[in-house]
């Protein structure tokens, strides 16, 4: 009730951005924006609109591997990862068999029908 009373809010309704992180959420909120617009969050490594989301977006995917690798020197973390998993980021483009994608395709489908993908 004390808190009700000052105002607390309950539910964060921004990303929480700490000192030193801006420059990753940044580029995160324009590739957000880009899957908005573009359905998609395969952005070209040389994006003439936004040459620099280009890089930024490869350089997740680098870091990535380093994280899953255990190298401490990469600057990704699991929130972040899921951040970027949840505005369907593809980890691997270019290389996942297209038989694959299909059937990846039709199990968002069935989630976004029935809310689970126990199949």
């Amino acid at each position: 009730q004390l808190l009700n009373k000052i105002g607390f809010k309950w539910e964060c309704e921004h990303i929480p951005i700490r000192r030193g992180h801006q420059s990753w959420y940044r580029p995160y909120e324009e590739l957000a924006s880009f899957v908005k617009t573009f359905g998609h969050a395969r952005v070209p490594s040389r994006f003439p609109q936004n040459p620099f989301l280009g890089r930024w977006v490869k350089t997740q995917r680098y870091n990535c591997k380093k994280f899953l690798k255990g190298d401490l020197s990469s600057n990704i973390t699991e929130d972040r990862i899921q951040l970027l998993n949840s505005i369907g980021f593809e980890w691997d483009c270019g290389h996942i068999p297209k038989p694959w994608v299909i059937s990846y395709e039709e199990l968002v489908c069935f989630v976004k029908e029935f809310g689970h993908a126990r199949v």
